[in-house]
């Protein structure tokens, strides 16, 4: 394959890893500002509530989108395209099966909101997977990205416990902690793929 070739196809991929990166750091802030304008009220408890707002359709646009890209994504060998079609399947999924309403709670809301907890976990600890192991090893950038990611990977899945903790002891739930550590592990794995796409890459240490 010639430069010439390569040079387009190498574009398209840096545009659709700042696309997916662009879409996790937007994506809390439109919820919740969005939501504040549109609707006012009260925050909701998390990224998944907004669902059942006014920003619903923008929760499961996004999180589609975030899944098609992920989908579309080709990475260096069988076991990143593997990651990224799961992460994917778990983005499409989380936003098709919605969480669990708080009030009005049928048989079909509790079935949807386990399946939304189960495509979340899937699509987040994949992300986390590709920070901690997938581009901090793929020879792609200088050195200093690779602490980046790793850095987004442990921001991921301390909010995954920390989330599991404060929902199961009931920790100061005013505070609405899922809400913000989702908010932190999204705009971890924004800041990761905007990385990836080298538009926050940072300079080599000489």
């Amino acid at each position: 394959m010639t430069t010439t070739t390569q040079t387009p196809l190498v574009h398209s991929y840096l545009y659709l890893r700042r696309a997916i990166g662009l879409i996790g750091l937007a994506l809390p802030i439109v919820l919740i500002v969005g939501k504040q304008v549109v609707q006012g009220g009260d925050l909701i408890g998390s990224l998944s509530g907004y669902y059942y707002s006014d920003l619903g359709n923008v929760f499961v646009g996004a999180m589609c989108a975030v899944g098609v890209f992920l989908l579309a994504y080709y990475g260096h060998d069988f076991i990143d395209n593997v990651a990224s079609t799961v992460a994917g399947l778990g983005a499409i999924g989380l936003a098709l099966f919605p969480t669990t309403p708080d009030r009005d709670v049928s048989s079909w809301d509790r079935t949807s909101g386990v399946l939304h907890l189960v495509f979340a976990a899937v699509f987040f600890l994949m992300l986390a997977y590709f920070c901690l192991r997938l581009f901090p090893h793929d020879g792609e950038q200088p050195p200093g990205t690779g602490v980046v990611y790793r850095v987004c990977g442990v921001v991921i899945l301390a909010a995954l416990v920390l989330i599991a903790l404060t929902s199961w002891l009931r920790l100061v739930p005013e505070w609405h902690p899922a809400l913000w550590l989702e908010s932190a592990a999204v705009w971890a794995f924004g800041v990761a793929w905007l990385v990836k796409g080298q538009t926050l890459t940072p300079k080599s240490v000489p």
